[in-house]
């Protein structure tokens, strides 16, 4: 558990998200879990340690598996966005390890069959502010990432996680996205309004402007060449030949290659057929 400002903490070693905690004099306020149920233990068992009172709530920053998983084992009230929560309950009562491989964390985690999803109990469309000590917790929502992506704000000690907004050395999640609202997104981050905060990724601890800047690029690139493969009327498999040299702009440890590269194999695919495919396939006809 690393802190970062004034009773605020986060740990980035946990496989999957960055997790998060604000101690306040009410309680704790937690930002996603992980996914592993002994990374679970770990973060809980430290998180009893850190405060004084028994009041917690966890805030899911969207509904990706790497980061809501582990909410049952957190064992307190779950907030999220509400198109989040339209999402919790069209899933099934259990989770179930089967399916595409689709690069995620939790996908190398073994005994995550059978899991009991938490459906989130409080929900916010826009905003929505938690008053439970001296810093206040601003919950936005910023569409692009994913459905119901949401950022948790900390004016007073100039803190925001921004969830899968921004992911550090590995390819961003692209099957849910939107990226041009993603890099309105974006751009809103690196406005003069959150100059000086510490910005906490979704995944891979606190993220500088420099990383930032290079998801605004990547994105940009992923979205120019898919456009490019639309006008020429390109089937889904052409996204494959994109791959390499995507990935050749990443800077990630080799031993995270396979499922990396699957990552951003499955999420190109599953991006095009959403939002190109389908439109010049009607063209076509």
């Amino acid at each position: 558990m690393q802190s970062i400002a004034k009773d605020v903490y986060i740990a980035d070693k946990f496989q999957g998200v960055t997790v998060g905690a604000v101690n306040l004099s009410h309680g704790l306020i937690q930002i996603d879990a992980p996914p592993s149920p002994e990374d679970g233990h770990t973060w809980r068992a430290a998180l009893l340690n850190l405060s004084g009172s028994s009041e917690r709530i966890l805030v899911t920053l969207d509904t990706h598996p790497d980061r809501t998983l582990g909410a049952r084992l957190m064992d307190c009230p779950v907030v999220s966005q509400e198109k989040a929560m339209q999402v919790f309950r069209s899933r099934p009562v259990a989770f179930k390890a089967q399916g595409d491989e689709t690069g995620a964390d939790w996908e190398s985690i073994p005994g995550l069959s059978n899991i009991r999803w938490t459906v989130p109990e409080i929900c916010f469309s826009h905003h929505m502010t938690l008053h439970w000590g001296d810093i206040s917790a601003q919950l936005e929502y910023h569409p692009g990432p994913s459905i119901g992506s949401s950022w948790v704000v900390l004016p007073e000690v100039r803190v925001i996680f921004v969830g899968d907004a921004v992911v550090c050395n590995q390819p961003p999640f692209l099957t849910g996205a939107d990226i041009p609202n993603w890099l309105e997104t974006l751009k809103q981050l690196l406005s003069p309004a959150y100059r000086d905060y510490i910005v906490v990724a979704g995944r891979g601890g606190v993220a500088p402007a420099a990383a930032i800047k290079a998801q605004i690029e990547f994105l940009n690139l992923v979205k120019s060449r898919l456009e490019k493969l639309a006008a020429q009327h390109a089937a889904p498999d052409s996204t494959e030949d994109l791959v390499p040299s995507l990935s050749n702009i990443l800077k990630y440890q080799t031993a995270h290659d396979q499922r990396y590269t699957q990552r951003l194999r499955y999420g190109l695919r599953q991006y095009y057929l959403r939002h190109y495919h389908a439109s010049t396939s009607k063209a076509e006809d």
